[in-house]
């Protein structure tokens, strides 16, 4: 007979930030990298930014493991269908110590950006949702809203609140029917304020956008 029990423990990881947040920054972003980033290289797609005007936070997803046969390279995964419910108590605690631990970026920062790349638009559209937490800019680049989230989830927002949907007309992991999928639930759960973006490209990090955001 096999049984599977829980137990509850403490649990140490890291995150990365780029740049130093002081009284010139005018930008805080809090950025969630995709499935097999580590979140010290997700934070070079921000390089171009301005270091005087911009921090950037970027939490680590918690489950590592080596990537192709080689085992050379490291990546990250934040949650997969094995103990979902569970998986994501863990990762939204962990996420809510990296924004204790930068509640003086976050509360002062003239604006906050929230992005979520690939694997990373689950994670930061729950923690959003679950814990109530606004933002000034909210972009989902190229990744799945989670089903069960609704709009009285994130009725809180404000109406400034602007919301993108970012993705590229060539990326290999959005058909047409996940195009249309994903722009009906982004229109159900954030209204008028939602805004999507086609780039030229494929499932990538679009650099371009995020300057014209700065």
């Amino acid at each position: 007979m096999t049984s599977e029990k829980q137990v509850s423990f403490q649990a140490t990881n890291t995150y990365s930030t780029r740049n130093v947040f002081s009284e010139k920054t005018k930008n805080v972003w809090f950025v969630f990298h995709g499935m097999g980033y580590l979140s010290r290289y997700f934070l070079k797609y921000f390089e171009a930014l301005d270091p005087e005007f911009n921090y950037i936070i970027a939490p680590q997803a918690p489950s590592k493991y080596y990537m192709g046969k080689a085992f050379k390279h490291v990546g990250a995964s934040w949650l997969t269908r094995e103990q979902t419910v569970a998986e994501t108590h863990n990762v939204l605690t962990y996420i809510d110590a990296v924004a204790q631990a930068e509640q003086e970026a976050l509360a002062k920062a003239p604006r906050t950006l929230f992005l979520g790349y690939s694997q990373g638009v689950s994670v930061v559209t729950r923690w959003m949702a679950f814990r109530q937490v606004s933002c000034n800019e909210l972009v989902l680049h190229s990744g799945g809203i989670p089903k069960e989230l609704t709009a009285a989830d994130f009725a809180f927002l404000s109406e400034k609140t602007n919301v993108t949907y970012l993705y590229g007309n060539k990326d290999q992991y959005i058909t047409e029917a996940r195009k249309t999928e994903e722009q009906l639930k982004g229109s159900q759960l954030f209204g008028s304020r939602l805004k999507v973006q086609v780039f030229e490209g494929i499932h990538e990090v679009h650099t371009p956008f995020l300057t014209s955001l700065e």
